[in-house]
């Protein structure tokens, strides 16, 4: 499959059929994507592969929760848990919402889900003493998730990366035994898509890339 077909149509997939991953397929996936890039090539991801029911429907409720105050903001118009403007819907209306099955059921549902996680003790956060949330050990973890997804997706198979049960990584560490330097980055159902999305949408170039500086013309080809 050409390179950018594969970044052109790989989905969020949140619908499989009942066709199982075999361990097999699983660790040729993940044998391609340990080849993604890493701060001083340190390599902090630690996957673990969870197909018993009963913890993956726990993976599911723990999303659950935070997936209500995301459709709560959203319905309120809010860009949901953003980290400057603080929410405008109260704790009773969050509690109230709720949680809306497809952003936790394809956890529940999927033939296997990957907990991936990444060693602090191993990431260069050199953010960490600003005075904003940390996004620069994403850099060492992220790219290593999409290669799953890529790998995956040339497989036959797909699926999504799911952030919302992080906001309850104490549980999901104790849940799996996970130390606590192990920071949890996604919960990622996998299986074989019921459907396949050829054309994805997304917003052009001239959007999001500027010249020089913020507010600079837009980059055109």
């Amino acid at each position: 499959m050409e390179l950018y077909e594969v970044m052109r149509s790989t989905f969020s997939a949140r619908e499989f059929t009942s066709d199982p991953l075999p361990d097999e397929t699983l660790v040729k996936i993940l044998d391609h994507a340990r080849f993604a890039p890493s701060g001083g090539n340190r390599q902090g991801w630690k996957v673990i592969v969870v197909r018993d029911p009963g913890t993956k429907r726990a993976l599911a409720d723990l999303s659950g929760i935070a997936a209500k105050r995301y459709t709560a903001q959203a319905k309120n118009g809010e860009n949901p848990w953003n980290t400057i403007d603080p929410p405008r819907v109260d704790a009773a209306t969050i509690e109230r919402t709720p949680a809306p099955p497809h952003l936790t059921e394809s956890i529940a549902k999927a033939p296997v889900v990957l907990v991936i996680g990444v060693d602090l003790k191993v990431v260069a956060s050199t953010d960490q003493e600003l005075k904003r949330v940390g996004v620069v050990s994403g850099g060492s973890i992220y790219p290593f998730a999409w290669n799953v997804l890529m790998a995956a997706r040339h497989e036959g198979f797909g699926g999504t990366i799911t952030t919302l049960a992080v906001a309850q990584e104490a549980k999901i560490q104790e849940l799996l035994g996970l130390p606590t330097h192990v920071a949890v980055c996604a919960v990622m159902p996998l299986g074989r898509p019921v459907r396949r999305v050829t054309k994805l949408k997304r917003k052009p170039v001239g959007e999001f890339a500027m010249r020089e500086r913020w507010g600079g013309p837009p980059l055109a080809g």
